[in-house]
């Protein structure tokens, strides 16, 4: 196991991790905030679902999924169907529109990135994600075992990096 003063410094660099993800945030649209991001990010990802599965995966409280999934419909990145297992329920999902727009903000961030990182070697940027998807992994692992220790304030909405459209799980 690594030395405590190790685990010191990994909190400071993930700490400061906000700032990159703060610069990240801003290469949105100013029409598609993060909470937006994150909604199509997710039901792109995990296919057409209702908002309580939403609320969910954002981690936070209904009446803030509420509040982003508004957004997006408003402007017609999503479709809301009734749901046929309870006709009080919607169904939310990702419409051509929204796709669209994950396109893009996909792109943005790999500008950026690419930008941020063009001293990289290809296969440092492969070792930080290798590294990075392994840490992401020992959380969960973590999580499972333990899901009082990772509280989340539910009032904040997280800042999602949109991916290249993926696959519904």
């Amino acid at each position: 196991m690594a030395a405590q003063s190790q685990f010191e410094e990994l909190a400071r660099q993930l700490s400061a991790i906000g700032a990159v993800k703060r610069d990240l945030a801003r290469v949105l649209p100013a029409h598609c905030p993060a909470g937006s991001a994150a909604v199509l990010t997710l039901l792109d990802r995990h296919g057409e679902m209702r908002m309580s599965r939403l609320a969910e995966l954002l981690a936070v409280d209904m009446s803030v999924t509420s509040r982003h999934v508004a957004h997006v419909a408003e402007r017609g990145w999503i479709d809301r169907a009734p749901d046929p297992c309870d006709k009080r329920s919607r169904i939310l999902r990702l419409n051509p529109a929204g796709r669209a727009l994950l396109e893009e903000l996909s792109e943005r961030y790999t500008q950026t990135l690419a930008g941020a990182l063009d001293d990289w070697s290809d296969d440092e940027v492969g070792q930080l994600n290798t590294m990075l998807a392994r840490l992401r992994s020992s959380f969960g692992d973590c999580r499972a075992r333990a899901p009082h220790h990772f509280e989340h304030d539910a009032t904040q909405a997280p800042v999602a990096v949109p991916a290249m459209p993926a696959t519904p799980a």
